[in-house]
């Protein structure tokens, strides 16, 4: 195959194909960070040869098939894709590239050093590379770092900022870190009110007369001519608010109201001046700041009123001095729809056969008290029938559904908090309520109710806290069948997990979301969520005898649950990354109830987690649900582990791939028996088989597969198909499977993590 893919004998006469360039670097003296420097001049030696696979060049042997009198319809299309021109020895400029070397040193610190270049041929697989050798003199060091002297006021400010600095005694002469250097004083000065100010007022001049042993004194000073306005700072004379822009629209014919020392110019009142205010840092006589103005603009962003923020500064003239100049502020804000309408049809199939659509319809109010709260109601209906399933064919599941959430976008709390204590941004307050209703044919209806109270905001761009300290859910188990009685007699688990109906307790989640730096190499992600309920109501139900405790006529649970979710990213080459995730989580019932709500537990499989598994179809531990005839309830449990691990690479524009592994499963950690002591047989398999132990290792789940994912714009459709390679509901000694033939097919939004 290599000999096939040569491309020697494409090579025109008097050509030779150019292999790449190598560099030497001789010294006189230790130099520490001499890889940087290498890496650098690395940078220069152009052209770049063309690429090598496992000994080939698959691009530049396309080219030249493409090349041909009548190429096919293979080639050209592999030309278009990976095909690459060849580069050849007379491309490549020995003469100007030394010259590069040269200047990157003197960059360096290294004066009068030398550099020269050697052109190796071969003759006979007509190729060519180029040796480079650099002489590195001995370098200039600081001996002093010292800032002009001047009247002007823009120098006592760099005066005080120059402790600061990088640039330190003994380094060595480097035009990089002076360059970095402007732009921090340029950064400094902007946040002082110099607004007209840029890095390119400032000059560095070297000093070496002085010396006789190649030491420097440096002196950083204002260029000549520079503007005068350039030298002075400016402070916020006037701000204008425009809370409703349209693009061309005429400010003549527009309203004004003054709040808060800012001009609110509008033709109608959109959005309240006080319920704004909060979110403006620019305040009339404070000075000019690139900082403040984006944090402004990014407070308003995160409203979610507004499509575009637009900060203007507008210089006022007449009235500037010689020390101090005047800005006009003009916020233009333009506003989303302030209605919208989407509708969402899922098609859904489940490990115990239910297969079915679901269209969900939200109706979207932004801005709805003229405050920036928006309103979102969602109406639901589902339909699952049982297509397959043995004896218990032909059950159906009706699911209706209505929910809304409310977000102020503002603290909404019993005492007073300063909003500017969250520098970063304002916490959302978020009220929710919801209802849903679940009837399964031939077994049960459950009736569920939802209601939360809670915040949430970001301290920074990477990390997001949610604190929902009110949260109560009800939830009716009614119509049941005598069939689905007797399988909550047979299984004391299930029937516990049913029981608990009343839950009240808080929420509070932790992230940290790396993932916002498209272009790192190494990404985190942390997620870690707490849910507790019982114990404020427990307080309130007082000591009674009775067994479970009551709650307004009502048995309510206790536990505490907590998970973690870590992922990390390595991303390499182009598009290609290599994504992984840990996940644990633990739920501990206590005091009222003996096992956590049947909603509150974990599962496994799906599209989300063990692909290679239909969804909750997996666990716990090593039970199977293959003869007990209730394979139609989800399997669950109240300890969940996972991992995950993803080669994601790219095929053709917007399509893109995937190699995976997933592991994981859920377990069982607390037991519960029949009221008369008693344990039926369903009870002894999913208890006995489902519980954690020390050979956990030996239960989980494996799964690996291939995907194929549709990415537009972060938008994206994701196919994966999976197959198992480790059953745990299969005997011991049997569970390793490599079950290739039955693969399980996964469609979901979005990438699993």
């Amino acid at each position: 195959m290599i000999y096939s893919c040569s491309v020697e004998k494409f090579i025109p006469e008097g050509k030779m194909l150019y292999t790449g360039a190598e560099l030497e670097l001789d010294t006189t003296s230790k130099i520490e960070d001499l890889s940087e420097i290498r890496s650098e001049l690395q940078g220069v030696l152009l052209p770049s040869p063309n690429t090598k696979f496992l000994g080939m060049r698959p691009g530049l042997y396309f080219y030249y098939k493409a090349q041909r009198e009548n190429p096919g319809f293979i080639n050209k299309f592999l030309n278009k894709k990976i095909g690459e021109e060849p580069v050849y020895l007379s491309d490549v400029e020995t003469v100007n590239t030394q010259d590069l070397i040269l200047n990157r040193l003197e960059n360096r610190g290294f004066f009068y050093s030398s550099v020269g270049s050697q052109v190796n041929e071969d003759e006979e697989n007509k190729e060519a590379n180029v040796l480079y050798r650099a002489q590195l003199s001995q370098p200039y060091l600081l001996e002093n770092y010292k800032l002009d002297s001047d009247s002007l006021l823009v120098y006592q400010e760099m005066e005080n900022y120059l402790p600061e600095s990088a640039i330190e005694e003994g380094m060595r002469f480097d035009l990089p870190k002076m360059k970095l250097e402007r732009e921090r004083i340029d950064n400094y000065l902007k946040g002082k009110g110099y607004y007209n100010f840029n890095p390119g007022f400032l000059i560095f001049e070297a000093d070496t007369n002085q010396y006789d042993n190649k030491q420097f004194d440096l002196f950083l000073k204002l260029k000549k001519d520079v503007p005068p306005k350039a030298v002075i700072p400016y402070r916020i004379a006037e701000v204008n608010v425009y809370p409703h822009y349209t693009v061309g629209s005429d400010s003549l014919q527009l309203d004004t109201v003054h709040f808060e020392n800012k001009n609110y110019i509008r033709d109608e009142e959109f959005f309240k001046p006080k319920r704004l205010d909060p979110y403006i840092l620019i305040d009339e006589g404070d000075f000019y700041s690139p900082e403040t103005s984006g944090n402004t603009s990014r407070r308003l962003g995160s409203i979610g009123a507004y499509k575009f923020v637009n900060i203007q500064y507008n210089e006022i003239d007449s009235t500037a001095t010689d020390s101090l100049g005047l800005l006009e502020a003009n916020i233009f804000l333009s506003p989303l729809n302030k209605r919208s309408i989407r509708a969402e049809l899922q098609g859904v199939t489940k490990s115990n056969n239910f297969a079915g659509p679901t269209l969900a319809v939200t109706y979207s109010n932004r801005n709805l008290f003229k405050g920036g709260e928006i309103l979102n109601i969602t109406g639901k209906v589902g339909y699952e029938a049982q297509i397959a399933g043995g004896s218990n064919t032909g059950l159906s599941t009706l699911q209706l559904g209505l929910s809304s959430d409310l977000i102020f976008p503002r603290l909404l709390f019993p005492v007073s908090i300063d909003e500017n204590w969250f520098d970063y941004s304002i916490p959302k307050t978020k009220v929710g309520l919801s209802f849903d209703y679940m009837n399964r044919s031939n077994l049960f209806t459950l009736g569920s109710v939802l209601a939360s109270f809670g915040y949430l905001w970001d301290a920074n761009r990477y990390i997001t806290h949610e604190l929902t300290p009110i949260s109560v859910a009800y939830t009716k188990l009614s119509n049941t069948s005598d069939e689905f009685e007797q399988i909550l007699d047979d299984n004391p688990f299930l029937q516990s997990s049913f029981e608990q109906q009343f839950i009240a307790g808080l929420t509070y989640s932790f992230t940290y979301n790396g993932m916002v730096d498209e272009g790192k190499t190494h990404q985190f992600f942390i997620n870690n969520t707490w849910d507790i309920a019982g114990n404020t109501i427990s307080l309130l139900a007082g000591t009674g005898d009775e067994e479970p405790k009551e709650f307004l006529g009502q048995e309510y649970a206790q536990y505490a649950k907590t998970d973690i979710d870590l992922r990390y990213h390595l991303n390499f080459g182009k598009d290609q990354k290599i994504a992984t995730r840990l996940f644990a989580g633990y739920g501990y019932a206590y005091g009222n109830s003996e096992v956590l709500p049947f909603i509150k537990q974990y599962f496994a499989g799906g599209p989300y987690s063990v692909r290679a598994f239909r969804t909750r179809s997996l666990g716990p531990g090593s039970y199977s649900a293959d003869d007990d005839g209730i394979s139609y309830f989800d399997r669950t449990g109240n300890l969940r582990l996972e991992g995950n691990i993803e080669y994601r690479f790219p095929i053709f524009q917007f399509f893109k791939g995937a190699v995976f592994a997933d592991a994981g499963n859920v377990w069982i950690t607390q037991e519960t028996d029949r009221e008369d002591g008693t344990q039926g047989d369903l009870s002894d398999d999913y208890l006995t088989n489902g519980k954690f132990g020390s050979d956990f290792m030996t239960e989980l789940g494996i799964g690996v597969g291939v995907g194929l994912r549709i990415d537009i714009q972060s938008f994206v459709i994701r196919f994966d198909l999976a197959a198992p390679m480790h059953d745990p509901s299969l005997p011991e000694g049997e569970r390793w499977t490599y079950d290739f033939g039955s693969p399980v097919f996964n469609f979901a939004i979005g990438y699993p993590f």
